[in-house]
């Protein structure tokens, strides 16, 4: 049995879930994202723990946090493989910004802990391991597990996300032209709006009137542009609609490990313009552009380029790209070869 933790259940959680079920037993354990339940989380994780124990072969985390120690303790004192999946906060520290897990003292511990003793990290995105981050100036520069842990030996393979073709699909004939479309949770908080750039789309909102941006993701963001619309969250379906009637996804974060938003707003035919962070560049590749720093001028240049672009090609290469290098079944094939040949059903 493999046991999978992570602090709050998500897209990507259920997914794995659903990747894994067929091949073998899983019992998924949430944690918290609350400071002030944590004592309580650890007790209760430590019982259901040592109770499931006899039937475990595997640790599975998602995210190194407080909610893989204990798994790793486990791990290693039970002599049993612990995976941990580092999504993205997990490998930064940028208090510029308010961002990044290892800005704070504690939850630091709980992540080197959980990294330096553990069987293999998989990030979500090769630039987790070690990046020189450029993008944003103010920030520091050496970002990645290993520029944060420089004496981390623990191997490591990147296993990226993976997206249902069969799913994620244009499901309107005609988009709406000059129309961009962003994901983000959080927004109306100040911090969650910087790093997920929001900032820079409401800018180029201002200065492109006739253009229509919509922010999916908080209904309690507000704007007083008239070519904003703000929609709340919205389930899978009523996405992939959105984004069918949309020409551009905007992905203009400050941090990212992989953004699922941004592949999935691809195979539905969306042009992508993301910044140079994370895996932004690497999933948009030549279907897209791609902003190399966060100056709204080079951001308005690539606004410029959109009007003589051939985007019928770009959309089309998107397309294909998402679907040759980030299959749904090539993320399963790699989660299944962890455990193999253990405890297949």
């Amino acid at each position: 049995m493999i046991i999978y933790t992570y602090p709050v259940p998500t897209a990507f959680t259920e997914r794995d879930i659903e990747m894994l079920q067929p091949y073998f037993k899983i019992t998924a354990l949430a944690f918290t994202n609350s400071p002030m339940k944590l004592p309580f989380y650890f007790l209760i994780q430590f019982f259901q723990l040592l109770v499931l124990l006899p039937r475990t072969s595997y640790y599975l985390c998602f995210f190194g946090g407080y909610h893989s120690v204990l798994p790793t303790f486990f791990g290693k004192i039970f002599r049993k493989k612990v995976f941990i999946q580092c999504g993205g906060t997990d490998a930064m520290n940028m208090p510029e910004i308010n961002y990044g897990n290892f800005r704070k003292k504690w939850l630091r511990k709980a992540i080197v802990y959980s990294f330096k003793n553990c069987s293999k990290i998989l990030p979500v995105a090769e630039a987790l391991i070690r990046q020189d981050y450029y993008y944003d100036s103010q920030i520091n520069p050496k970002q990645g597990l290993l520029n944060l842990i420089p004496d981390l030996d623990t191997p490591i393979q990147v296993i990226h996300n993976g997206f249902d073709t069969s799913f994620w699909k244009e499901t309107e004939n005609r988009k709406t032209p000059n129309s961009f479309i962003t994901v983000a949770a959080g927004i109306s908080r100040e911090n969650r709006a910087l790093v997920k750039g929001i900032d820079l789309i409401l800018e180029m909102a201002a200065g492109y009137p006739d253009f229509e941006f919509t922010l999916v993701g908080d209904e309690n963001f507000n704007s007083s542009l008239k070519n904003v619309r703000v929609i709340g969250k919205a389930d899978p379906e009523a996405l992939r609609d959105l984004f069918s009637q949309h020409r551009f996804y905007l992905q203009l974060s400050t941090s990212e490990g992989f953004p699922n938003a941004l592949a999935e707003a691809m195979l539905c035919g969306c042009v992508p313009i993301g910044s140079a962070v994370g895996a932004i560049p690497e999933i948009i590749g030549e279907t897209g552009f791609v902003l190399n720093k966060k100056d709204p001028s080079l951001l308005k240049q690539i606004f410029e380029e959109l009007k003589s672009a051939d985007l019928d090609l770009l959309s089309n290469t998107a397309i294909t790209r998402v679907g040759e290098n980030f299959g749904y079944h090539k993320r399963q094939k790699s989660l299944v070869q962890l455990f193999e040949p253990f405890e297949a059903n």
